[in-house]
């Protein structure tokens, strides 16, 4: 207690000593006094208290008041929520700088294959691993990042980009080479977050596949990983102890309209993991796991055919709903910790309880709706 007291006397003489603050700085700022005030402890109250004071003589513009009870009223909630969506990512970084993330990573290094804009899973697990105090690199395809929004996370993260094509094992290699050069050392995690079907994108039904586009679907989506898991192992690129993560979906399992061979492609990835986290497990106690995810509308999962269908019929089914993109994060970072040593060769569910569910009540409740929409010109149903 004495030396967050400590803490608190020197945050006040800082913001005694400030220049009056923009309109951002003041709302961080007071997000934390807000998350401060959530204490009842009366030496916790009593720093709020004077943090408030001293916060309200530097912002002029955006009056906190002197107590922390209005600091916890629904004119400061409206007020932050008009510049949550700016601010968001660097109130992050100084909840981070003052120790106020879980820290679940500290030390630790690692990779994340995939991260292509903010919708991506692989980019808000970036985001996330870095907040708790891991340091990373990237790796897209070079396509990706020369067209995509990567080079701005990388700036953004302080962390650097390693263009890999991840069918090429001389690239794979290059890149668990580079992370350790950059990185100081091998890796503790690596996330797989790549999938892409030609058959998908080209609306190719599953009885009529391309099977050369099929190759492409499998090496892309699930033989990468083996390549990685490979390449990394042979390089000793990954510490003892560390952990292997890949996406995956329901649909390895279980068959789902429009999803087409991404379905075989999963079931593959999945298998992969088991046999790898054998291997792996019982030689450098690394583990590797699979998380099969809600549906999430990213920019690969938008181009399932019905996927607004399926993510609406998913969300209708889980008791929870469905599991967002930041959740999803949430639950990788666990994946890569500590407290996760003794979990290999599992597909984990991280989607609300969808597959555990036969029917639920809402989605009943829609079940009797028209297919109209899914006929052909002569009006038979297309379940491809």
């Amino acid at each position: 207690m004495r030396s967050c007291s400590n803490a608190v006397s020197g945050f006040i003489r800082y913001l005694q000593n400030s220049k009056p603050w923009a309109d951002n700085q003041c709302i961080i700022t007071a997000f934390l006094l807000y998350a401060l005030c959530s204490s009842t402890a009366d030496g916790v109250q009593r720093d709020c208290n004077s943090i408030a004071v001293a916060l309200h003589k530097c912002c002029s513009s955006f009056a906190v008041g002197d107590c922390c009870i209005f600091c916890r009223s629904s004119l400061f909630f409206a007020h932050f929520r008009a510049f949550y969506a700016k601010t968001s990512y660097l109130c992050s970084r100084i909840l981070l700088k003052i120790g106020m993330s879980y820290n679940l990573l500290k030390g630790k290094r690692g990779i994340i294959f995939g991260a292509l804009n903010e919708q991506s899973i692989a980019w808000k697990v970036a985001e996330k691993a870095v907040e708790e105090g891991a340091t990373i690199t990237l790796s897209n395809t070079p396509v990706a990042v020369r067209m995509g929004e990567v080079s701005a996370l990388s700036e953004k993260l302080n962390c650097e980009v390693i263009p890999a094509d991840a069918t090429s094992v001389e690239d794979l290699e290059n890149v668990f080479k580079r992370s350790m050069e950059v990185l100081g050392g091998p890796v503790d995690f690596v996330l797989h977050s790549i999938g892409m079907s030609p058959n998908v994108r080209k609306k190719r039904t599953y009885d009529d596949l391309d099977y050369d586009m099929l190759e492409k679907t499998l090496d892309i989506s699930a033989v990468s990983f083996h390549k990685m898991i490979q390449a990394a192992k042979k390089l000793n690129a990954i510490a003892d102890y560390g952990s292997i993560l890949a996406l995956s979906y329901v649909a390895a399992q279980r068959t789902f309209y429009g999803y087409n061979d991404m379905a075989d492609a999963k079931a593959l990835l999945e298998s992969i993991a088991r046999s790898f986290g054998y291997i792996y497990g019982r030689e450098h106690h690394v583990r590797v796991n699979t998380i099969s995810q809600s549906p999430t509308m990213t920019t690969a999962g938008s181009g399932v055919k019905g996927m607004d269908k399926l993510f609406d019929f998913a969300n209708r089914m889980s008791p929870l709903g469905n599991a967002s993109a930041d959740e999803c994060a949430d639950y990788c970072i666990v994946m890569f910790s500590d407290l996760t040593r003794k979990v290999t060769m599992q597909n984990l569910f991280h989607d609300g309880g969808f597959s555990s569910v036969g029917m639920s009540l809402r989605a009943m409740a829609t079940y009797e709706k028209g297919l109209d929409e899914y006929k052909d010109e002569n009006g038979n149903i297309i379940y491809g």
